[in-house]
């Protein structure tokens, strides 16, 4: 285990992003994650963006302390729906990811 806040775990195949959907977790190799681009959290960029989608095209995972924090990590997995990350070290996630 590289990484592990309760919602996002880092290990040594890939990201598992909990509570990416109703009934569980999504599971992400790091091979398939092209780009992670650093997103600042605003109140029109996520920010209040609990869990889901509000544009069709980033999808957050359930995470009720969101509204909390100022960074979120976009990963491009090379579909239309990228994952938008709020993990607790964003820091510690995005070099383990690059």
């Amino acid at each position: 285990m590289l990484y592990d806040d309760g919602r996002i775990t880092c290990d040594d195949s890939g990201v598992v992003i909990r509570w990416y959907y109703p009934w569980g977790h999504k599971t992400i190799p790091y091979a398939a994650i092209r780009n992670v681009t650093r997103r600042p959290l605003t109140g029109i960029r996520g920010r209040w963006r609990i869990w889901g989608s509000g544009d069709f095209v980033h999808w957050y995972n359930l995470d009720p302390s969101r509204p909390s924090k100022d960074t979120a990590l976009e990963l491009d997995v090379g579909r239309r729906v990228r994952p938008v990350i709020t993990p607790n070290d964003p820091d510690a996630v995005e070099a383990i990811i690059t």
